[in-house]
């Protein structure tokens, strides 16, 4: 058996194991993990300092899951946007294609409790209709692989579909949305780095919650990865009691930086059954970005985003207070330092400026269209 099968078998699963380990009461855990299944790896397992901690909300069950059943099981509507099984087809030129249900960890707050934790990988079959479904469709040129988790597929399933995937011309880019770098790095091998720099551009992005996440080993396994031709992003859950601080997010930012990993996005909680204790103000968000926003390095600012509840795709958010007024003369703005700027409009510009009425049709603040972008389930931009 190869080394990480092993290191994944021997996770806590079951409620006494994490009873012998972590002094919970197992019969309190045992009512929640027959809705939820629970995994922590040993490396997750190691980075737990303290009950109650970062990573403690993260992967030990709470008897708070069992009392939030308003919300419903599928907020984004993913099965309603599904042609074919397993493929979710929200935005015009890209999808999401779950490759499995299994996950290194099963995140307490993970937007897909409805699916993860059950067996298998996806068929033959189902592979096929989904690659004949990318063929019909030419405006795809975009494919995000998740689940589950698609780094825990065996390699030659990972290769198979890869090798599908790149058989569809008009496909342009392949993405990975994964939390095995940071929950069992030892997944991270030379053979699965071969076989990832075969199909290139691949790119991944990365759930990484709190700056504990980040230790020596996880980022060796992101330098792997890195060293294969992998641009690297992070996703981010804003989590209550977790990361909803702005000194730790900035420590996490600055850790993933040191593992060659980008801050991409910063997800507010989705409205998932279940995890309703786990939910801060969007507030929260956008303060955490304001306290980031020239007090750190630009590339270590990600988008604070809300994946729209009903399926509306993710909507940036941003501090209302940057872009103060605009007209035709030009646009106040507001610093990190609270400091106020006028940028001039050009003399010529016509922009969306109407001549003829003398006026200038203003954007809407706050109000963005949605961006092109693990599971946890969070992490897609499909």
């Amino acid at each position: 058996m190869e080394e990480w099968r092993q290191i994944l078998a021997d996770s806590i699963v079951k409620p006494k194991d994490l009873a012998d380990h972590l002094g919970v009461d197992p019969k309190e855990i045992e009512a929640i993990v027959g809705d939820y299944p629970m995994r922590i790896t040993p490396t997750v397992l190691a980075t737990i300092k303290a009950q109650g901690d970062a990573i403690w909300k993260q992967v030990v069950p709470d008897q708070a899951e069992m009392a939030d059943f308003e919300a419903p099981d599928d907020p984004l509507e993913e099965d309603l946007m599904s042609p074919v099984p397993h493929l979710v087809h929200r935005y015009p030129d890209r999808v999401l294609l779950m490759v499995t249900n299994q996950c290194p960890i099963y995140c307490r707050f993970c937007t897909r409790k409805r699916l993860v934790g059950k067996p298998g990988f996806l068929k033959k079959g189902e592979l096929d209709r989904a690659i004949e479904y990318l063929r019909v469709h030419r405006e795809v040129r975009d494919v995000i692989l998740s689940g589950g988790d698609p780094l825990l597929l065996p390699d030659h399933l990972l290769d198979r579909i890869l090798k599908a995937l790149r058989s569809i011309p008009h496909l342009e880019l392949i993405r990975l949305g994964s939390r095995v770098p940071g929950t069992l790095p030892q997944r991270i091998t030379s053979r699965l780095c071969e076989i990832v720099k075969k199909y290139h551009p691949i790119y991944m992005n990365l759930h990484f919650n709190h700056p504990d996440e980040l230790t020596p080993e996880v980022k060796a396994a992101c330098g792997r990865l890195a060293d294969a031709g992998v641009p690297l992003g992070a996703q981010t859950v804003l989590l209550k009691g977790v990361n909803d601080d702005p000194d730790v997010m900035k420590r996490l930012v600055h850790q993933l930086l040191l593992a060659r990993v980008k801050p991409y996005y910063l997800y507010q909680a989705d409205l998932t059954k279940g995890t309703n204790h786990f939910r801060t103000t969007v507030e929260t968000g956008m303060q955490i970005i304001r306290a980031l926003q020239g007090h750190t390095s630009g590339m270590a600012v990600p988008h604070f985003v809300i994946d729209a509840p009903g399926g509306g795709g993710k909507i940036p958010i941003l501090p209302p207070d940057y872009l103060v007024h605009l007209d035709e003369d030009g646009a106040l703005l507001k610093n990190y330092e609270n400091k106020t700027f006028h940028y001039p409009q050009p003399a010529n510009g016509h922009g969306p400026f109407d001549l003829a009425q003398g006026r200038r049709e203003l954007p809407m603040l706050g109000a963005h269209p949605a961006m092109s972008g693990c599971s946890d389930g969070a992490f897609e931009d499909a």
